[in-house]
C-alpha cells in the first residue's frame, strides 16, 4: 500500500512520540509498503492552537495515498476516508491535566472556551477513524471519558530491542528521560537522600526547551542534600551507543513521571536490557507494564517509600536480576511485538 503517517512535532524536541513515528514507517518500509512521513511543526502554546487546529482541518489529503495512519494530535483533524488514528495523548492541559499544576490554559471564561474548542475538534476527526487505537489503556479510558469514543489498546515496541544487553547489575539506578519537572526526576533525587545504602543515581536526557531552569534545580537539589558524590546529571542529548551502555551497566531503572500516557520507552528499554524497573502508583500508563513485585516495583510517589525499593535492589542484585528477567516475559506476555503493530493497523 501507499501509506501517509502524519503527526505533529514540536521543533527540536525528540522523544517517544517522534521515536514512534520513525520507528513506525521503518517497519512499514520493511514489509514493502511505500511510506510517506509528513511531520508538521505545532506550537504548545495554547492562544496559537485553535488556527492550528483549523489548518490541519484544512488539509484534504483524500486523493493520497491507500492509507493515512495518524499518531500525535491533532493529525487526527485531516480529512481522507481510510484514516486510522493510532493516539498517543490528547493536548493535555485541555484534558487530564486540567485543574492540575501543569495545567497551561488559564482557567478564565476564555481558557474555558479554548478547552471547549479544542474538544469539540478532537470529537470530530477522532469520529471520522475507520480505526481507532490507543497506545495505553490510560489513553484509552481518557478517549472514553472525555470524547466518548472506544479504542483498541495497541502497544508500541523497540524499534530494535535486540541491540540491548546486561553488562551485570551495577551500583546506580538509571533515570532515563526528558529533562522537565513532570518526568519528575527532583523525585529521584529526594529518595535517594532517604537511603540507607550506598546506592547512586544517574539522571540522563535533554532538557525541553525552555526546561533549563528546572535542570538548574536539580543540581541545586543534590547540593541541598549533598549528594554530590552519588548523582549523576547528563543534560544533554545522549547518542544511541552510550544510551545501550548506560542501561546495559545499571542495577535497575526508575521511570516515574506524572500520569504517563503510557509505560514510556525507557521502561521497554530496561527490560530489553533485563533491568527491573522503578515507578509509581500514580505514574499512569507505566503500572500496565509493571507488575509490583514481578518486573519491578510499584510505591506511592513518597521518597521514604521510593528509597526503600532502591535499598532493597542495592542490597539484592539477584532479586534485580530476577525481576529484570520477568521483564522480558512481561513484553512477551503483553504482545507488544511489530508484527502485532503491524496486523492491527493495517487490517
Amino acid at each position: 500500500m501507499k501509506i501517509i503517517v502524519a503527526t505533529s512535532v514540536a521543533p527540536f524536541v525528540e522523544g517517544g512520540s517522534t521515536f514512534i513515528v520513525d520507528w513506525l514507517g521503518n517497519q512499514l518500509q520493511a514489509r514493502g509498503h511505500e511510506v510517506e512521513i509528513l511531520p508538521f511543526p505545532v506550537s504548545e502554546s495554547y492562544p496559537e492552537l485553535l488556527d492550528q487546529l483549523l489548518a490541519f482541518r484544512l488539509m484534504d489529503l483524500s486523493s493520497h495515498g491507500d492509507r493515512l495512519i495518524a499518531i500525535r494530535t491533532p493529525a487526527h483533524l485531516l480529512k481522507h476516508p481510510n484514516k486510522v488514528v493510532w493516539f498517543i495523548h490528547h493536548y493535555r492541559s485541555a484534558y487530564d491535566l486540567w485543574g492540575t499544576r501543569y495545567q497551561n490554559i488559564p482557567e478564565t471564561p476564555e481558557g474555558s472556551a479554548y478547552r471547549e474548542a479544542i474538544i469539540a475538534a478532537d470529537n470530530v476527526g477522532l469520529r471520522e477513524a475507520v480505526k481507532l487505537f490507543s497506545n495505553s489503556a490510560v489513553v484509552r479510558d481518557r478517549l472514553s471519558k472525555f470524547n466518548g469514543v472506544t479504542a483498541d489498546v495497541l502497544y508500541p515496541p523497540l524499534l530494535s530491542p535486540d541491540q540491548y544487553y546486561n553488562a551485570g547489575y551495577g551500583d546506580y539506578l538509571l533515570y532515563f528521560a526528558r529533562l522537565t519537572h513532570h518526568k519528575r526526576q527532583w523525585l529521584a533525587i529526594e529518595a535517594l537522600s532517604s537511603t540507607r545504602t550506598p546506592v547512586k543515581l544517574m539522571i540522563a536526557g535533554c532538557a525541553d526547551p525552555g526546561a533549563e531552569p528546572y535542570v538548574d534545580d536539580l543540581f541545586r537539589l543534590v547540593e541541598r542534600y549533598g549528594l554530590k558524590n552519588r548523582v549523576t546529571i547528563l543534560p544533554r542529548w545522549i547518542p544511541e551507543p552510550e544510551k545501550i551502555e548506560l542501561f546495559a551497566g545499571c542495577l535497575g531503572v526508575i521511570y516515574f513521571p506524572f500520569d504517563e500516557d503510557s509505560y514510556g520507552y525507557p521502561s521497554l528499554e530496561a527490560h530489553a536490557a533485563r533491568k527491573p524497573v522503578l515507578t509509581t502508583t500514580d505514574s499512569g500508563g507505566t503500572n500496565e507494564l509493571i507488575v509490583n513485585g514481578r518486573n519491578g516495583f510499584i510505591t506511592p510517589a513518597d521518597p521514604e517509600l521510593i528509597a526503600h525499593a532502591m535499598d532493597e535492589w542495592y542490597g539484592d542484585k539477584e532479586l534485580a536480576r530476577t525481576m529484570g528477567e520477568a521483564g522480558v516475559e512481561r513484553i512477551e506476555e503483553l504482545g507488544i511485538t511489530w508484527d502485532n503493530v503491524m496486523e492491527r493497523l493495517l487490517a
